[in-house]
């Protein structure tokens, strides 16, 4: 039977991450739908054009939303919109210049981050840990079983009431962050969902990735490519379920 056509905007840019390869992973994915027409943005500035697509799918960096274009995206999402928002979708990253180099997530978008549901805070250094299934009921995570994976443990602040469906356990001290103390804290969302009205926020905190010349103006030549939950074959599959999720074709 023919699907109907899906529109998706797939949201890649940013900083501090290899955002061409994330990218391309993502489009190998969405070439695989045959009903999936995709069209690849840098912002979140769609304007009226934002009701033209069903989903959108998300790997950026320090990229936010204004007041205007986040009014606009929790308009489409209450109107049935679904957004697959993946690792660094919630951060907002400065260096505090000094000895150490601190890092600081600044309050600056807080009705954007609300809308997903968490902001970003801290995370330890790139580590292996165990990733658990939350909710077995869930069509999402059916059949998924705890798996191991090496990559960064997302520290954020939630929003809401979340659907956690996967989830990790950490607690202690990240002193490279202004947000230091995490000992308190040791059940950390790894995807979760976050419903608004008719339509929904996916958010999975997997998926860092970088390259050599992802850390400028800091430093010119990074020693190690990290590709980390990429690296899984866990992760691909959650990309998938998320991306049939996202446009209804679960």
């Amino acid at each position: 039977m023919n699907k109907p056509i899906r529109n998706v905007a797939l949201v890649c840019a940013g900083k501090f991450h290899d955002i061409d390869f994330a990218r391309l992973e993502l489009l190998k994915l969405l070439a695989d739908i045959p009903n999936a027409r995709t069209t690849v943005v840098a912002d979140y500035d769609f304007g009226d054009e934002l009701d033209h697509y069903d989903c959108l799918i998300s790997y950026t960096c320090d990229v936010v939303a204004d007041n205007e274009a986040t009014a606009r995206l929790q308009a489409w999402l209450e109107r049935g919109g679904r957004w697959f928002a993946l690792h660094g979708t919630n951060s907002v990253i400065e260096f505090v210049s000094g000895k150490p180099l601190k890092i600081r997530t600044p309050d600056v978008a807080p009705d954007f981050m609300q809308l997903l549901g968490s902001q970003f805070q801290a995370h330890p250094p790139i580590c292996d840990f165990d990733v658990h299934p939350a909710d077995d009921d869930h069509e999402l995570i059916d059949g998924i079983e705890t798996f191991s994976t090496n990559d960064e443990i997302y520290l954020c602040r939630l929003y809401g009431n979340p659907r956690v469906l996967l989830y990790c356990n950490f607690d202690g001290e990240m002193s490279a962050f202004e947000s230091s103390d995490w000992r308190d804290n040791n059940v950390q969302p790894v995807m979760y969902l976050n419903d608004h009205q008719q339509g929904a926020v996916l958010y999975l905190t997997l998926g860092h990735c970088r390259g050599h010349y992802d850390m400028r103006p800091l430093t010119d030549y990074y020693p190690e490519v990290e590709r980390c939950s990429w690296d899984t074959p866990e992760y691909y599959e959650l990309l998938r379920r998320g991306i049939r999720w996202a446009i209804g074709n679960a």
